[in-house]
């Protein structure tokens, strides 16, 4: 994740200018999930970012981590991003009794609630240049938090998906 740029003011003719000394390629590579309880009254986010790219060693540490945190059956609904579909992440997933996993249409980012975490936190970083990483990395988390100790956040990225989660 980095920090996008939205429309802002200036004078005509000059054009805005914002400076930062973080490289073009680096990012913040964020795993995410949003953890809803069987009723659905409550919901939680957990993270795990990298500053290098993700791997399925990766993916497979944060799905152990959720299996930590969460007693009994997980039912984990993702999109078909290639790290999920991985020979290593599809052998624990096998592996693991606890987990059922679903996963969602092709091209369909729009029923994913936690594209509109993304989203969020793509809204509150907008327009802000930061001079490095830890700065960077101290904006996005600022964001994520923000949308996390919200109920009405959370449950936003729910209902804004089109489907049907807490019938």
């Amino acid at each position: 994740m980095v920090s996008p740029v939205k429309r802002t003011w200036s004078r005509r003719g000059q054009t805005p200018v914002f400076r930062t000394s973080i490289d073009h390629h680096d990012r913040l590579n964020i795993l995410g999930v949003l953890l809803v309880s069987p009723k659905g009254k409550k919901i939680r986010l957990s993270i795990k970012s990298y500053w290098d790219t993700i791997t399925g060693e990766k993916v497979v540490a944060f799905l152990k981590q959720i299996l930590r945190l969460i007693r009994g059956h997980i039912v984990l609904v993702w999109d078909r991003h290639p790290i999920h579909r991985r020979s290593l992440v599809k052998e624990f997933i096998q592996s693991q009794k606890r987990l059922h996993v679903f996963e969602f249409p092709v091209a369909a980012p729009e029923v994913n609630p936690a594209e509109y975490v993304w989203t969020q936190t793509k809204e509150y970083t907008a327009g802000i240049a930061p001079h490095n990483k830890s700065e960077l990395q101290a904006n996005v988390f600022a964001g994520i938090s923000r949308t996390r100790i919200s109920q009405k956040r959370l449950f936003a990225c729910l209902r804004n998906s089109k489907i049907d989660w807490l019938d």
